[in-house]
């Protein structure tokens, strides 16, 4: 089995833009926001890293011009996801809906639909995590198993919090993400952009577990109020503690609340 890392130490990219630059980028375990004005390549360096790292499961540490350093450094690999946050419309809309049944219109949605199933599969693994430890004999085992049902419960409660001026609640009876709002019965599908996006992201972090996991954002600040922006990465934060931010973005709320020193520019990592 493959050791797994707990964080992305350092990212070497030697051929961007047809070789033309190097980049070397050495990140905090925590919170790296890559900052530069537009066309200076902050999409196109996390776009390459996620690549390589789809890639890399079954190929050798280096290729294409891209090299990651993990910590520790004799890991092969690492959990990660990605979050896009554009809210395009799916070309194959029509097929995606013959397949789940769903009318899935967006990359919006479709991340939802993916999400929906993973949410799933983590309540399954919560509760025989759960059963596992209340038939342990363990004398702490109430308690423990109270604080794994605790991080599905401040999910909830994170996002009826940001959802309250709409008047949508999460539907705490469903074993899918639904809402109600008043006396009506809400799809994920139905909410605005800007709830979607914020839903997903969280949603995300919830199901990695509290697991050490990379995830990546792409301007996540797209379709977020002012608000949402600047409480995001201290939600991300808290929902899994063991989560490694990197993010683009060009937002200042993004980082206004006490994340400056995680900013690094693209300027200040090319070497050549």
């Amino acid at each position: 089995m493959k050791k797994t890392a707990d964080y992305i130490q350092k990212i070497e990219i030697d051929s961007l833009w047809s070789g033309r630059r190097h980049i070397v980028w050495t990140l905090r375990p925590d919170v790296n926001i890559l900052s530069g004005v537009n066309g200076v390549g902050k999409s196109t360096i996390l776009n390459r890293v996620v690549k390589h790292l789809l890639e890399r499961r079954d190929l050798e540490r280096h290729m294409s011009g891209v090299t990651i350093t993990f910590c520790p450094e004799d890991a092969e690999t690492v959990r990660f996801d990605v979050v896009r946050s554009f809210d395009r419309a799916v070309i194959s809309s029509e097929l995606l809906s013959k397949v789940t049944g769903l009318k899935l219109q967006t990359e919006l949605d479709f991340q939802l639909y993916t999400l929906q199933r993973r949410y799933l599969d983590y309540q399954v693994n919560l509760s025989n995590r759960m059963i596992a430890l209340l038939t342990s004999g363990d004398g702490e085992a109430q308690a423990k198993a109270q604080e794994m049902m605790g991080e599905k419960t401040r999910f909830q409660d994170l996002v009826d919090e940001l959802f309250r001026s709409t008047g949508k609640r999460i539907d705490r009876e469903s074993n899918e993400i639904r809402f109600l709002q008043y006396d009506e019965t809400i799809e994920p599908y139905q909410l605005s952009s800007g709830e979607k996006q914020m839903l997903i992201i969280l949603l995300t972090v919830l199901v990695q577990n509290r697991q050490p996991t990379v995830l990546f954002m792409d301007e996540p600040e797209v379709s977020l109020h002012f608000e949402w922006q600047k409480q995001l990465i201290a939600l991300v934060r808290e929902l899994n503690p063991n989560v490694q931010v990197v993010l683009t973005t060009h937002s200042p709320a993004v980082v206004m609340d006490g994340w400056q020193d995680c900013i690094t520019d693209v300027e200040d990592i090319v070497v050549g």
